[in-house]
């Protein structure tokens, strides 16, 4: 069983993305942590290449999102960033089950219905 799995696919910069998704759950009354920022770890260790890619200058970025609704369990999103694009995905594993409100919530709020499961969205014209 896969521990996470796509569902939205933005344009933009890594940070842009990330802080755009953090924006809109906000707006209807989640709470989003940020809890993990792959930049941040890699500092103290110069020379860790990529593994993707093979090179120190990778512009690869993970952020790892908590997401919390009304109830005390969050769902983890991760936010991985690579040339201009940022695929985030849902963590649901059987130690960490997503809420299925809550991630319908999620999809709701950052996934228009106009859009298959892996469109791009332009962020130039988001609010």
């Amino acid at each position: 069983m896969s521990d996470t799995y796509p569902f939205l696919s933005l344009e933009g910069s890594c940070e842009e993305t990330v802080v755009w998704v953090i924006q809109q759950m906000s707006r209807v009354g989640l709470s989003v942590v940020r809890t993990f920022d792959l930049k941040v770890a890699r500092l103290t260790h110069t020379d860790c290449p990529c593994p993707h890619h093979g090179t120190e200058q990778c512009d690869c970025q993970i952020v790892v999102l908590l997401v919390y609704g009304s109830n005390s369990h969050p769902i983890s999103i991760v936010a991985h960033c690579h040339e201009g694009r940022t695929m985030f995905s849902l963590v649901d594993n059987p130690h960490q089950r997503a809420d299925p409100v809550l991630e319908a919530t999620i999809r709701r709020v950052l996934v228009p219905q106009s859009l298959s499961r892996f469109d791009a969205v332009d962020l130039s014209h988001a609010t």
